[in-house]
């Protein structure tokens, strides 16, 4: 197995994961948190919310980051890919 299967499959493990907390927190249908669904519409989020997901992204993943890297993301693929860029995997 090359590193690089390795990280696509941490990756993908990290994307499960990540999913399921959101879906808890946020009270959405699981089945709604695709790679390429739209993050900021699917979850309802609102200014206040966008701080809850920071803490729960660094609480789970020890990733530290601030609000305005929302600003690059919109598809929970671009969570994901933020999450991963930043951990050790």
């Amino acid at each position: 197995m090359t590193d690089n299967f390795v990280d696509i499959m941490e990756r993908d493990s990290l994307a499960e994961k990540a999913g399921d907390i959101l879906a808890e927190e946020f009270e959405v249908d699981r089945a709604l948190i695709t790679e390429d669904a739209p993050l900021m519409s699917t979850l309802d989020l609102d200014s206040l919310d966008i701080v809850d997901m920071v803490v729960l992204v660094e609480k789970h993943f020890g990733v530290r980051m601030a609000k305005e890297d929302f600003s690059r993301i919109r598809t929970f693929a671009d969570l994901y890919d933020m999450i991963a860029g930043r951990t050790a995997l």
